[in-house]
């Protein structure tokens, strides 16, 4: 099949500046960029000429934290991600995902991850191992994928789901699945250090992982142990890890949530410059918005959920332990609320797993307790919905926002959870959002800068030979979106909405979006990390 993209402006991820020509994508390459004389000349005539004049071919986009793990397999025609532009998504996020596990911790994994993934059934589950994952992925689904190994769900592996530091020999034995993970093709190592089990990890077990990754060519990506009180202190934990280890650092959803960091992000930027300036390969993603998202059971003090997931619930029906996770709550600051006192007028329900509590969801936990305690409603609900409540946080600032987002080593990731009746926008809105409200009406940068945010900048941390950039040879996914009209439509109320202002999406040269409607293709595949370190 040849596709020719006529009259188009390309921006062509670098950040170089745009410049005017055609683009024909052969089979799944792009075959030729030039003026008006590509496609007329040696060869077969293109199968499809589509005039894109007035608008921008731009790389495909990367998202670099994406929660789609099950939603590729699930809903194949995954809208939410390939109506932005999306043609690849790094999974396997925040410590947690389904790959590499036995009968046992898939079990717990389902129920304790279905607040960010739902949980489809067991016969979805045919694989155990990355690389049965990914071969499940290749049987066909709609956008490129690369695999984190998940440092929790090995730390499950070997250590079980209980509260303590890892043996010597546990931490060679976690070392060993992440040696695994990696030569069958995941990029890397993720860690959710809000997260049970992944928090009760020290810091010398996580740098001891992550010195098998950086000896595997591959990075490291934290969620790391706050994001509130001592974000700052979190940062610098991970960054002396990366260099302890000698291995890449990306830093998911780096932000500055909660009162104690308004207005801080100077303070972050000058940490990350200090730790690139002295080698540190660090980079780091954000989403382009201030509530976060998460599972209502993650506020909950660490030590309340040792040993998983019955033990937690049985916690919570115990006067003793209740009153110590109220203290926690209410008064210490939880660990899992990033050590600040939690304000239920900033949790908002935004999905159940029990349909009887459907009518929480959009409200916050101060609006469900009405005149009673909050803190009585939140357990509630929890042992209602078996832990698997679905929440935003209304707790960011925009001033942090923008200044970390136009950092040179950022790219984007939307942390976009697919479930619950009312999951946060970002999952169907940051691409464009990007584009059409910080780029083009708050111009916090040039669309050029925008684009290599979105697309090489993101391609490079993954070290992929074949994509992210508009350039003869490389593979051709490619986004075409109307500079002058692309938007987020998605919001809080409506979060499930397409889109305006991009009508056409290649992956792998094969139209996923035509005429701004969603094709039957599902060209795409697994991206495996290679011997070399590189991946393709």
């Amino acid at each position: 099949m040849r596709t020719l993209l006529r009259g188009g402006t390309v921006v062509d991820g670098t950040g170089e500046p745009r410049y005017a020509a055609d683009v024909l994508v052969e089979g799944d390459r792009i075959a030729a960029i030039g003026d008006g004389a590509v496609g007329d000349g040696a060869g077969p005539r293109p199968d499809r000429i589509v005039d894109v004049t007035g608008m921008v071919v731009a790389p495909g986009f990367v998202d670099m934290h994406a929660h789609s793990d099950l939603r590729l397999l699930t809903e194949p025609a995954h809208l939410a991600k390939v109506s932005q532009g999306v043609t690849t998504e790094v999974l396997g996020q925040d410590g947690l995902s389904y790959a590499p596990v036995d009968d046992d911790v898939l079990a717990v994994l389902r129920r304790k991850i279905a607040g960010w993934n739902g949980d489809p059934g067991a016969e979805l589950f045919t694989w155990r191992s990355v690389a049965g994952y990914l071969d499940r992925l290749d049987e066909g689904v709609a956008g490129n994928a690369a695999y984190l190994v998940p440092h929790g769900t090995v730390r499950a592996l070997v250590c079980g789901w209980d509260d303590r530091p890892a043996t010597a020999d546990e931490i060679v034995r976690m070392q060993e699945l992440v040696r695994t993970g990696m030569a069958e093709g995941a990029v890397g190592l993720s860690a959710g250090l809000t997260y049970t089990p992944g928090m009760y990890a020290e810091g010398s077990e996580l740098v001891e992982l992550c010195r098998t990754v950086g000896e595997l060519g591959g990075f490291f990506a934290p969620h790391h142990r706050s994001y509130g009180a001592g974000a700052l202190e979190a940062y610098a934990e991970m960054i002396g890890v990366a260099d302890s280890a000698g291995c890449a650092l990306h830093l998911a959803h780096a932000t500055l949530n909660f009162g104690p960091n308004r207005g801080r992000a100077g303070e972050l930027i000058a940490m990350l410059d200090a730790a690139i300036e002295r080698g540190t390969d660090v980079t780091l993603d954000t989403y382009p918005y201030l509530p976060g998202a998460t599972t209502l059971s993650a506020i909950l003090p660490s030590w309340s959920q040792s040993g998983g997931h019955e033990a937690t619930c049985a916690r919570l029906r115990d006067p003793a332990a209740l009153a110590r996770i109220r203290h926690d709550l209410e008064v210490r600051g939880s660990d899992g609320c990033h050590g600040v006192v939690a304000e239920w007028d900033t949790i908002e329900i935004s999905g159940v797993t029990n349909p009887d509590l459907a009518g929480h969801v959009g409200r916050t936990i101060a609006e469900i307790a009405g005149s009673g305690d909050p803190f009585d409603a939140l357990v509630e609900i929890l042992l209602a919905d078996d832990l698997g409540t679905g929440i935003l946080q209304h707790v960011g600032h925009e001033e942090n926002v923008r200044a970390i987002m136009r950092h040179p080593r950022h790219t984007a990731g939307s942390d976009g959870l697919l479930v619950g009746a009312k999951p946060h926008p970002r999952a169907w809105g940051t691409f464009p959002r990007y584009l059409g409200h910080y780029c083009r009406e708050l111009g916090l940068f040039p669309l050029e800068e925008c684009v290599a945010h979105l697309t090489g900048r993101a391609a490079a941390r993954l070290r992929l030979t074949d994509r992210g950039l508009v350039r003869e040879g490389l593979a051709a996914d490619l986004v075409v979106f109307d500079p002058d009209t692309v938007t987020d439509t998605a919001t809080f109320a409506e979060p499930a909405q397409q889109p305006a202002g991009i009508p056409y999406v290649l992956v792998n040269g094969v139209l996923a979006i035509d005429s701004g409607e969603r094709t039957p293709a599902l060209a795409g595949r697994a991206l495996r990390r290679r011997a070399d370190g590189s991946t393709a």
